[in-house]
């Protein structure tokens, strides 16, 4: 599946185009990760924890993003944009869409090597 923040896929032209696909997850903080970020607020620093809990999030997201375009019959998904909101307090969700779209590669047009 090939995936674009773009309004294409460069080097492809868009054949087909369905509809907006999208994937989220709801993740909510871990206790054990919620005091080590709070001693690192303390002394500075990334939260590795909440790095690792958001590349989760948004690699699961994606995924599903992923199945839905599948199901309908497309081989990309131009347009993504991801977003994320507070659903409860110590829990986020991650959302991401784009829209599904069959492409085909675009194939240059070489010269006539006899000139005609």
């Amino acid at each position: 599946m090939l995936l674009s923040s773009l309004e294409s896929v460069p080097g492809h032209e868009i054949l087909r185009q369905f509809d907006v696909v999208y994937g989220s997850t709801v993740r909510s903080k871990h206790v054990g990760r919620d005091l080590m970020a709070g001693l690192k607020n303390i002394v500075g620093g990334e939260l590795t924890g909440y790095t690792e809990l958001l590349e989760e999030s948004r690699q699961e997201a994606t995924q599903r993003m992923i199945d839905k375009a599948r199901a309908l019959g497309a081989n990309a998904i131009v347009g993504i944009r991801f977003s994320t909101s507070n659903i409860a307090q110590g829990a986020s969700e991650l959302f991401v869409y784009g829209t599904a779209v069959v492409v085909q590669p675009v194939t240059p047009k070489l010269p006539d090597p006899f000139g005609a």
